[in-house]
């Protein structure tokens, strides 16, 4: 299993409940030994947090270092006021020296503004990050009575839906049936590999949005199916060539390409580095399971714009039929073009 510690990256647009949801996480026992990084400079600051508590007893913290807060309930918060990596890396540096508890699990907050591709991009490039942080999964709040007008109007809401792994809708209450329908199937159709969950006044179990990813924190085994969200058998018409041309919307496209015959990793490498380099711009993000013939166990591959991540090695895990399998997000991107390229040799 990967040793780094995973990370939620949690972002929503302006007003979709992403303090509420904050507030009741951080006070949730299940958020033990994990950090949550929260914007400073955004709607929902440390302060905030804690001044809008909806819950009646007194919070219990305790400041442990600069920015740093320890909650009653084990929850490491630290505000943001510096760029995100150096604050990566510093609470990384704190937990190396026992500065601040071992957290084994980090959430970050980004502002409702905030496109999650170019944040996701600068973490891979930097060095010390990639090496002890790994990407869990991207968890987007989505506002019931206003989610379709956001996506529609502000091209900030699109990428984030687009590019989600858990979709979260909110605020149910306050939409009509026919409201949450609607964005319910404009979701499908933006992010059809993404899971879609309701949460009403913040409240959920912090185990459907942490550890959701690649793998499962419990049972230590990869979990790529749920990663990808893109079902395998998809791959018999895809050998047929029958596999439909996936729609795009408001210029947001998803697509898998399946791989069939087995590849060298050390081939397909200059393939994925070619695909960032040409199609970067617009490659939200990329998600894939390789089998390989120079590898002991499948790899899992991930990019976002112009950056791959390292692969990650998927040992003790396997299909009983080996299927590679790319998926691609992208926002007006050439989809015969990037089929071509994938599988070329």
């Amino acid at each position: 299993m990967d040793k780094r510690i995973p990370v939620t990256l949690l972002t929503g647009f302006l007003g979709s409940g992403k303090t509420t949801l904050l507030n009741k996480l951080l006070h949730n026992s299940a958020m033990k030994d994990t950090a949550v990084i929260i914007n400073e400079l955004g709607e929902a600051g440390l302060d905030q947090i804690f001044a809008n508590s909806q819950i009646s007893q007194t919070i219990e913290s305790e400041h442990i270092a600069d920015n740093t807060v320890l909650l009653s309930s084990g929850c490491l918060c630290c505000s943001l006021k510096n760029e995100l990596a150096d604050t990566m890396r510093d609470l990384f540096f704190k937990r190396s020296l026992q500065a601040v508890p071992e957290f084994n699990r980090l959430v970050i907050e980004t502002t409702g503004m905030a496109d999650p591709g170019p944040i996701l991009a600068n973490l891979m490039n930097e060095p010390v990050i990639e090496s002890v942080y790994r990407l869990d999964a991207v968890v987007v709040t989505i506002d019931a009575a206003y989610g379709l007008q956001q996506i529609a109007e502000q091209k900030e809401a699109l990428k984030q839906a687009a590019v989600a792994d858990v979709l979260l809708i909110t605020k149910r209450d306050t939409a009509t049936p026919e409201q949450i329908e609607a964005l319910q199937a404009k979701l499908s159709e933006i992010n059809p590999n993404a899971t879609q969950q309701f949460v009403l006044h913040g409240e959920i179990d912090p185990m459907q949005i942490i550890d959701v990813g690649l793998f499962d924190f419990a049972s230590k085994q990869a979990s790529p199916q749920r990663w990808l969200r893109a079902p395998a058998s998809g791959f018999s018409a895809a050998k047929k060539g029958t596999l439909p041309k996936a729609p795009a919307h408001d210029g947001v496209s998803t697509f898998t390409v399946y791989l069939p015959k087995p590849m060298a990793y050390a081939d397909f490498k200059s393939v994925i580095l070619k695909l960032c380099q040409t199609h970067g711009e617009k490659l939200l993000r990329m998600k894939g399971i390789l089998h390989v013939e120079d590898a002991p166990a499948p790899l899992a591959i991930h990019a976002v714009h112009f950056t791959p991540y390292p692969p990650t090695l998927l040992e003790g895990w396997d299909e009983e039929e080996p299927i590679s399998r790319v998926v691609i997000i992208g926002k007006g991107i050439d989809e015969e073009a990037v089929r071509e390229m994938l599988t070329q040799f």
